[in-house]
Order: structure tokens, then C-alpha cells, then sequence
């Protein structure tokens, strides 16, 4: 499994201590070098979600967990076929994102974000997003904000479908 903006690689390591055979790609030369230095024994590699270097159809799951957020709209159906691209048929691509749901008309809503603008996308416009790309949608969830958070949280599930 990859974990797309892994950052400084704690849910690659949680994957890897549940068993999964996880491994983090980030663009960020300091965010891997941190990675590696908190986690020596799991593999992290520098690398654009606009371009792995992960052959096509080699991984069963790609996890991008909030890694979507600083990606201007016009540029996540890159994101998302690229992601298709690498996903072995039947698998998964789980995302994690803050959502405009249930507050906002537009599928799509800027915000200052402590690192650098991003985005709350609805879950209704990542799923189109994700099947624009073959993947199939398998589940959604949104929450409600919870302490000291100040948006409510999108969850998507999707499947690229098994080879005919």
C-alpha cells in the first residue's frame, strides 16, 4: 500500500505496525528525510502523486489521508488517474479530506491551512472525481468537526473494478 503525502510518515508506521506493507511517498525532500529518521526500518520515497514511479497496476491500496487538501481543483483528476493507473484491478483508494458538506453550495471552498492554502471538497465532487478516473465508489462517511477542529471531516472509499 502507498500512503500518498505520507509527511512525516506516523500513518505509514501505523499501517506497517497493523501488518500492512506499507511504504510513503511525499514531495517533500525534509517531510521524507524525517520520515526515515523517525522510522529507519520502513521505506519512503520522494515522489509527485501528478507522477509515481510505481508501475501500473503493482499496489492493492493507496491511502492519501488529507494529502489532496493543497491540490488546486483543477489539478486532483491528475491525481486521481494517476492513482488509477497504479491500483492492481480490485483495489482500493481510501481519502481523507476536509468537507464542505451540509455548509456550503460549492463543491469546492479555499481556506488558509497552517502549511498553505487548501481546500474542503464535497464528497459528492471527490467521488465524481474518482469515478472520472474508473474508480468505483464503495463507501463515504462525513463527521461532524470534533474538538478544536474547524471543518467536518470526508472519508471516500473506492475500488478500481476487477479485470473483465
Amino acid at each position: 500500500m502507498a500512503d500518498l503525502g505520507c509527511g512525516p510518515g506516523g500513518v505509514t508506521a501505523r499501517l506497517a505496525s497493523l501488518g500492512v506493507t506499507a511504504f510513503g511517498v511525499d514531495a517533500s525532500p525534509a517531510m521524507i528525510e524525517l520520515a526515515r529518521r523517525e522510522y529507519p526500518d520502513l521505506r519512503f520515497d520522494e515522489g509527485s502523486m501528478f507522477a509515481l514511479d510505481i508501475a501500473d497496476g503493482a499496489l492493492g491500496g493507496v491511502l492519501a489521508w488529507y494529502s489532496i487538501i493543497h491540490t488546486p481543483p483543477e489539478d486532483l483528476p491528475a491525481i486521481f488517474a494517476e492513482c488509477a493507473r497504479v491500483l492492481a484491478p480490485g483495489g482500493h483508494l481510501l481519502l481523507g479530506f476536509f468537507t464542505t458538506d451540509g455548509d456550503s453550495p460549492h463543491p469546492v471552498e479555499p481556506f488558509d491551512h497552517k502549511v498553505s492554502l487548501a481546500y474542503r471538497l464535497s464528497i459528492d465532487h471527490v467521488a465524481s472525481l474518482a469515478a472520472g478516473a474508473g474508480l468505483a465508489e464503495t463507501a463515504r462517511l462525513r463527521r461532524e468537526p470534533g474538538e478544536n477542529e474547524r471543518f467536518r471531516q470526508g472519508r471516500l472509499l473506492a475500488r478500481k473494478p476487477a479485470a473483465p
